[in-house]
This record gives C-alpha cells, structure tokens and sequence, in this order.
C-alpha cells in the first residue's frame, strides 16, 4: 500500500513513530512503534479512532485551521503526551494529519522539514485512499439510507445493491436499533455528540461483525441494522444492543452537551426488505425512552405496552383532558402528586388492593382513603370499567408529554 510505505520511510527518518488520521480523526496508517508511548496512542491503534474527548481537545487548539506544523503540550488527565502534528493537505482541502509524539528527545525543524518535504507524495496518498473509501462508504450509506424509506421498489434495489456489492453476507432476519442522545440544550447534536455517537455504532459493528451490520449516523439519531440473524453466526441483537449500550455510555462519558443515552430496539423481521418496519419501532421506543427515563437506557418495542399506540399518536392529538377531563385538573396540581402515584399503582396492579398497599407500603385503610379522595376530586368512579381505562390512559399519555411526572 502506497500509504503504508510513504510513512514507513518518514518515520524511519525522523527516528520516531508516526500515525495518519483522517479529517475526522480515524486512523488510517501507522508506523511500527516502538519505544515511549502513551494511552492515548495505544487506544487509537487498538480501536482505530481516538476518543470524543481528545478530538475535542485537538479541535480546541486548532488543529481544523492550521496550515503549518503545530506543536501541542503534554495532557496528563488525558493521558497524552506532547506532540508534533502536521496537518495534510491536497490543493488547500484538508485530509487529515500525521501525528508524531515528541515527549524524548524533541523533533527537530529539520525532522519536520523532512515531514513537509515528504507532503506531496503523503497528501496525495490520503487523497486516493480517501476517495475510494468515501466512494464505498456513501454507496452503503445511500444503501442502507434507502433500506429505511416507505418505497418498496427503492428498498428491493437497496437489498440488491447491499448482497451484489457483498457489503451484507446474506439477506434473512433483521434488526433495527436506533440510538438517541438526549442532549442538554436546543435539541441538536453537536459535532462531538455526533463523532461520539459514530464512534459507538463502528465500534459495535466491528464487535457484531462488519458483514453482518450496517450503520447510519441521521441528523438527531444513529442507526444499526443486525442484518442475516442467527444462522450466520451472529451476535444475538439482545448482547448487541447492550454492547452499543455500553459504547454509547463510553464515547458521550463528558460530553456537556449529552446527558443521557437511550437505545430502542424494533421486533425481528424475516429480511432485510423489511427493515423499515423494525426501524420504525425502534425509533419509536428510542423517542419513548428519551421522554420516560424510568424506562431504563434500553428500550425495546415489545415491552413499551399502551406506549405503542400512544408514540404513534400525533403530537396534537396528545391530550390528557380530552382522555379524561378530571384527571387532567388534578396533574395541574403538583398538591395532587401522591394521589396520582398511588392511583397509577393501583391500575397498573389491576385494581388489587392488597398488592397496591404492598408496593407503596401503606395500611389499606390509608390506600382506600386515597383512592376515595381522587374518585372526588376527578369525579370519577374507580368500580366502573371504562372510567378506570381512561384513567390509566391519561396517566400514561401524562408521562409521555411531560404533565405527569412521579418520582418512579
């Protein structure tokens, strides 16, 4: 590989190890290392992409704008020893960098003078060698992009496209899991939540297996197909999903803008055609447990309960007095709150006395007071059928949009 040699030979002259990321900060090459090194060199050579923190760290110090060799300073709670970069580029576009670590022994002018020298053959390299993965990387995107839309003669050629050019192994069973990170301010991913969250996808996919997954990072949410099913060997999408779980706690672990990572999983289907369907109720199980943190970071459709039907429902429509007038004055009451608690495990246990008074740990004398109380207040009657259905329906659609909000 072209590449590979070119920064063999800088390396070799400079006497020091050297790596090549992209412009996103993904390795690409490195030379053989020996010698100091430190963790953070480790870890991008291990799991070829550095962590959300340390390219927040080389952004800040300007990496993206410079043009000439930067010199940056030892990180010890990053775990990052001094450096040498040097940006690449080709007719002005920036295409990546080449890393030096220059703890022992600094880099002379002349070392870097042998690294600006050897530019032309670098920049050009990076050029070809990005072009053909980006060419290869858009083609499955658009794929894959394809695979998720409501036209099903686009999805048969997305299907076709994906098993011809060999990116998937097989067609057979799918699953869609979709990961949203609830951000802390304006509702948008920033650059660093959006690195991160690719950061965990590629991780899980090489974990999976490249083959049988595919990978889509969308304006608000991120996007993993387990593609083939079990037949092919690969991982259950229970262990996938609590494996993306965890790569998504480890790239958005400081991230202000992150506060908290929620990952929905759609139902099983027979093949890729139908990923749309599994994509859907992920992505709806995704938005569920954004709005409901008690749900737990995983949230699978299956288990969302009356949540199926009410995340379907247009926002507009999401009413709590329209469900039940009387309930809807008391959640304007925050007085009201442990009624409503008591009430909502009272339906949830299917109106058992015994077990509610359990769960809250209360003399039954005190539950029945209660639930008096509310049948007052609401001016409704918990003996009646229909009256107890909207009831619990009000409270669970009160989560959803926010108006109800127990401590549990």
């Amino acid at each position: 590989m072209e590449l590979q040699r070119i920064v063999d030979r800088v390396a070799a002259r400079v006497k020091r190890p050297a790596l090549i990321e992209d412009r996103r900060q993904r390795v690409v090459v490195y030379s053989e290392h020996t010698g100091l090194i430190d963790g953070v060199r480790r870890s991008s050579i291990l799991r070829r992409h550095t962590t959300p923190e340390v390219i927040a760290w080389a952004r800040e110090i300007g990496i993206m704008e410079a043009r000439q060799p930067v010199r940056t300073p030892a990180r010890p709670d990053l775990d990052l020893l001094p450096r040498v970069c040097v940006p690449i580029r080709h007719q002005d576009l920036l295409l990546g960098f080449v890393w030096f670590i220059d703890a022992v022994d600094g880099m002379t002018d002349d070392d870097i003078s042998v690294v600006t020298e050897a530019m032309p053959d670098l920049s050009l390299a990076l050029y070809r060698e990005n072009l053909l993965g980006e060419l290869t990387s858009q083609r499955e995107a658009e794929a894959t992009r394809t695979l998720l839309v409501e036209s099903p003669e686009a999805r048969r050629e997305a299907v076709r496209s994906l098993l011809t050019d060999g990116v998937v192994a097989r067609d057979g069973q799918v699953t869609a899991l979709v990961a949203q990170l609830a951000v802390t301010r304006d509702d948008v991913l920033d650059d660093a939540a959006r690195i991160a969250l690719e950061h965990a996808l590629v991780a899980t996919r090489q974990w999976v297996g490249s083959r049988e997954t595919l990978h889509l990072v969308r304006h608000d949410h991120g996007v993993l197909l387990l593609c083939g099913g079990r037949a092919t060997g690969r991982a259950a999408a229970g262990d996938a999903a609590a494996h993306l779980d965890q790569a998504l706690r480890a790239a958005t672990r400081g991230l202000a803008s992150v506060s908290r990572t929620v990952l929905g999983v759609g139902d099983d289907r027979p093949r890729l055609y139908d990923s749309v369907l599994s994509y859907q109720e992920a992505f709806q199980a995704a938005r569920v447990g954004v709005q409901l943190p008690a749900l737990g970071p995983v949230v699978p459709w299956a288990g969302l309960g009356i949540y199926r039907l009410l995340s379907g429902v247009d926002a507009r429509h999401l009413d709590v007095a329209r469900v039940h007038p009387g309930l809807g004055r008391l959640l304007g009451d925050e007085a009201h709150q442990v009624l409503l608690e008591t009430l909502e495990v009272y339906l949830d246990l299917a109106g058992h006395a015994h077990a509610t008074a359990e769960r809250l740990r209360l003399h039954r004398t005190t539950l029945y007071y209660r639930l008096q109380r509310v049948e007052l207040l609401a001016g409704t009657d918990l003996k009646d059928g229909n009256e107890r259905l909207c009831l619990h329906l009000a409270l669970k659609l009160g989560r959803l949009t926010g108006r109800y909000q127990p401590d549990r």
